[in-house]
């Protein structure tokens, strides 16, 4: 451990390190991840700030524009290769 690593329990009991003040568990994320499904192909920041606006289908995505979703706290550049092939496997688009 680095001197500026903190180690931490969740509310579940989980024991973990972090170098930053992100308070969110890795072991927490980690287990409620989706097997299938478009959430599932995102980061936990990507997946976190799409449930944080009710986005739990491609459908609810296709209703934001990319520009929207990329202003988003947790959307990266990355993710929008990710959603634009999620939106094409079913027929839709930003």
């Amino acid at each position: 451990m680095t001197a500026s690593e903190n180690n931490r329990t969740c509310k579940k009991g989980h024991h973990y390190s972090k170098t930053s003040d992100c308070p969110t568990c890795p072991i927490c994320e980690a287990e409620r991840k989706p097997k299938s499904g478009f959430l599932s192909v995102l980061s936990a920041p990507a997946r976190r700030a799409l449930e944080s606006k009710n986005i739990n289908t491609v459908e609810d995505l296709s209703k934001y524009s990319q520009e929207e979703i990329l202003s988003w706290h947790g959307i990266g550049p990355s993710s929008i290769p990710k959603l634009l092939e999620e939106l094409k496997k079913n027929g839709l688009s930003f």
